[in-house]
């Protein structure tokens, strides 16, 4: 991943996330519709909304019930000439997460994302395994891994499948354990998800759009996690799966 460059945006920032509240929430590119936000040109900064406790009924394509506490949505389109195998095997590189970098408006500088991740052969932390490969994460069968948030130091549970086509691909990823932070749960089973969608629109050009919520904010050790910092992770992870170089929000102090 090649971020590299860091610029203050802290005015786009207040348009975003403070138009987003205002809107009806989030509309992903499924059930034909035209989605929410749209998707950035391919080498511009993809575009992000943020909503706190909205008032949002997920589409039934995303296969969400549960009530969302905060949702980001991004949206993109990047260069990329390989094959879906090929973004499937991104996503099967579990133990790649360790290289995700996020710029932390709380602290002001860059910090790394997952401190630890690897996938596993069942649901249980005792059975790590080597990253999963393309065919497997094609096969549309749930994989388990495990990931330790470098703000929770506890590893959490994840369960992950993908839908595919020819052309495209769509990856969810759902919590299977209580996400806990000094030994408290913070997120219920099942209350931290996201889905990645990935379509190619031409030649060497696919659309990425990524939808996460989390049915409770769970708190920082600095106190209630700031709106800018749940934009700037989605944004990392942006940023590794498309391979692109994202800027980050900063903070106007």
């Amino acid at each position: 991943m090649r971020i590299t460059r860091i610029l203050s945006v802290f005015a786009v920032c207040i348009v975003c996330v403070g138009a987003a509240n205002a809107e009806i929430g989030p509309r992903p590119p499924c059930d034909g519709v035209s989605s929410f936000p749209a998707f950035a040109p391919a080498g511009n900064t993809p575009n992000y909304r943020v909503w706190t406790e909205v008032d949002w009924a997920p589409p039934a394509c995303t296969g969400w019930t549960s009530k969302a506490g905060v949702v980001v949505a991004v949206a993109g389109e990047f260069h990329f000439d390989g094959t879906v195998d090929d973004l499937l095997m991104r996503f099967g590189a579990i133990s790649t997460l360790t290289n995700v970098r996020y710029w932390s408006v709380t602290e002001d500088t860059w910090l790394t994302l997952i401190t630890h991740a690897e996938a596993l052969r069942a649901p249980d932390l005792s059975e790590p395994r080597a990253d999963f490969k393309a065919t497997e994460v094609k096969s549309g069968r749930d994989l388990y891994f495990t990931e330790t948030d470098n703000r929770l130091g506890e590893p959490v549970l994840y369960r992950m499948s993908a839908n595919t086509k020819q052309e495209s691909l769509v990856v969810t990823i759902k919590n299977v354990s209580a996400i806990k932070k000094l030994m408290l749960s913070v997120v219920d089973p099942g209350d931290r998800e996201s889905i990645h969608y990935l379509t190619r629109i031409g030649p060497g050009t696919w659309s990425y759009y990524a939808l996460a919520r989390t049915a409770t904010t769970p708190l920082s050790p600095f106190g209630v996690i700031r709106a800018e910092s749940y934009v700037n992770r989605a944004l990392a992870l942006y940023s590794h799966f498309t391979n692109t170089v994202v800027q980050p929000l900063q903070s106007a102090n």
